[in-house]
């Protein structure tokens, strides 16, 4: 009977609350997004990190003003969730009145609502990576407006903004290459490896303030550390739920109209310091924390797919930026070591000197209902061949010796493949020139749509040189290409004194061994007469009386690229 008496009392609360006349009808969930309540308002302050909850349904307003015309950035990172966020500027017809009665400090964006005037939208964004506005101030705005609301749940958003040209700094910077790449994979460990920081290594020993975190699980990477905390947060959750499963107290109605209190708001006070974000990185459990950047991960299970996400993390504004993770499946144990070929991997494999000779296995399963695939593999040392066996259901398909040119083989009518690689012959390991990669084959196994066959191969891999067309600035070279339409790169290197003119580059050293600054140019080029398929390459801004060394890649879809004879041309020293 009591029981019964504290439930109606509740309910009656509940009703007063809801329909009461007492409520300020600015509240009411169906009021115009134009009819703003007089309560606190949310400021957005200038060169601080702001945290701000994204309740689900609702849009969250922060305000901010510009003393000055400035460049201006505003950077918005959701957390692990899509959001939708704007930035408008709203300008007034005529001035608010300075010291209105009803109005505090606070609550004059609300002043601006109510007054007469326009809003332009300067910036939209949809997604759930981070996004920069960078641009002048406008000019006759009033108050800057930037609303934020989820697309599907309740969800996080960090918040900056910078007034000024330039970086900010507020924000940790990712090197060129911002992938995490695997040194080596064991049964139970993984070491990983990812470029350093300039952020890190412009700062001085004494004055470190960035830490690398590394964290690991089973399911998927994280795109910043906001989603991994947030997937490392509801992991818990779960977990004390199945604990607490038989220990659940009753529902009651004052649950509910807490909820619904908050919801009335725009909970303008939920606005985080970096002070604390700091102390939520701190209690992330890292891997590997601290400046280097190697590490390596033990304790693993073995045949297992593990993810890895590395995170710079800035512990003097409370902001990390995040690398591209990587994923890899530990070895299995006590088993016939086969190593699955992902899709369009390129894949070296070097042969221990003195070791067994049984060789490496690796599978291939083609993707599509035709079961088509091409392999190609190339060896790298000019002193040894490679035996290469291709078999599917115990029956062999192919056997062939592999050199430095290139082997293509193709790969049809069965759903997975298994590829033998092991040395022939014994002749004595050659010293390992300059550019030659340690590595014993390069391999790369790829499911081929549409096709028929094996791709055509240029007739010849010499370069050609124009001596006519040669100047002091510029030379002219040409090649053979094929009648499928590919992509064709052209990298030089400037030769010392000391270097020879004879030789070329290893052919092993693709487009992937080579910097950036290097390629000169790329062209897709395509002739249906294999006679007539010949292209050429004007190539400038050379210096007189240099030696340079040109290379020459076929880019296609499936296989390796395919690199011709170096080619070493001098420019006039006088013209």
């Amino acid at each position: 009977m009591m029981a019964a008496m504290a439930l109606s009392w509740y309910l009656c609360l509940a009703v007063t609350l809801l329909c009461g006349p007492s409520w300020p009808q600015g509240h009411s969930a169906l009021a115009p997004e134009n009819e703003v309540p007089l309560r606190p308002t949310a400021w957005l302050p200038d060169g601080k990190v702001t945290s701000i909850h994204l309740p689900k349904g609702r849009t969250r307003r922060l305000y901010f003003t510009l003393k000055k015309v400035v460049m201006m950035s505003v950077t918005v990172s959701p957390c692990d969730l899509p959001i939708e966020w704007t930035l408008a500027a709203r300008t007034l017809k005529d001035k608010p009145p300075k010291n209105p009665h009803w109005s505090t400090k606070k609550s004059m964006p609300e002043v601006w609502w109510r007054g007469p005037g326009t809003e332009d939208k300067i910036h939209t964004y949809t997604g759930n990576a981070m996004d920069t506005y960078t641009g002048p101030s406008y000019a006759p705005a009033s108050i800057y407006i930037l609303r934020l609301r989820p697309k599907d749940q309740d969800t996080r958003a960090s918040v900056y903004l910078h007034q000024g040209s330039g970086s900010s700094g507020a924000f940790p910077e990712l090197p060129s290459d911002p992938h995490v790449h695997t040194l080596g994979v064991g049964m139970t460990s993984v070491t990983l490896s990812w470029g350093p920081s300039t952020s890190l290594t412009r700062l001085p020993h004494t004055q470190r303030s960035y830490d690398y975190c590394v964290l690991v699980n089973r399911k998927h990477n994280y795109r910043n550390l906001c989603a991994a905390r947030e997937g490392i947060r509801k992991e818990r959750e779960k977990d004390k739920k199945r604990q607490k499963k038989d220990k659940q107290s009753k529902v009651t109605v004052w649950p509910i109209l807490k909820n619904w209190w908050w919801q009335q708001w725009d909970a303008e006070t939920d606005l985080r310091s970096p002070a604390a974000l700091r102390d939520q990185h701190d209690e992330l459990q890292c891997v590997c924390k601290g400046t280097e950047s190697v590490c390596t991960v033990s304790e693993l299970v073995p045949d297992t797919q593990y993810y890895f996400d590395v995170f710079l993390i800035d512990r003097l504004n409370g902001t990390s930026a995040a690398y591209t993770g990587t994923f890899t499946q530990t070895h299995e144990e006590a088993r016939p070591a086969i190593t699955p070929l992902r899709e369009g991997e390129l894949r070296w494999v070097t042969f221990r000197d003195g070791g067994s000779t049984s060789g490496e296995f690796f599978s291939f399963r083609p993707r599509g209902w035709q079961q088509s695939g091409l392999f190609t593999l190339q060896s790298c040392g000019s002193s040894e061949k490679i035996k290469v066996t291709v078999s599917s259901k115990g029956q062999e398909l192919s056997s062939q010796a592999v050199g430095e040119d290139l082997a293509q083989i193709w790969l049809q009518g069965s759903p997975s493949y298994l590829i033998h690689l092991e040395r022939e012959g014994t002749a004595p390991p050659r010293q390992a020139a300059l550019g030659v990669l340690k590595a014993s084959v390069k391999m790369q196994a790829s499911s081929a749509y549409h096709r028929q066959g094996v791709p055509s191969l240029p007739s010849t891999l010499q370069i050609k040189s124009f001596n006519r067309l040669r100047s002091c600035e510029s030379i002219t070279l040409a090649w053979m290409g094929t009648e499928e339409r590919s992509l064709y790169c052209v990298y030089r290197r400037r030769l010392g004194k000391g270097e020879g003119e004879k030789g070329g580059t290893a052919p092993c050293m693709g487009p992937e061994s080579r910097s950036d600054t290097e390629r000169v140019l790329c062209k897709y080029f395509q002739e249906l007469n294999p006679r007539r398929a010949v292209t050429t390459a004007v190539i400038g801004g050379l210096e007189p009386g240099v030696a340079y060394m040109f290379d020459v890649y076929l880019m296609r879809r499936w296989g390796i690229p395919i690199k011709y004879s170096s080619k070493t041309v001098k420019t006039r020293k006088e013209c």
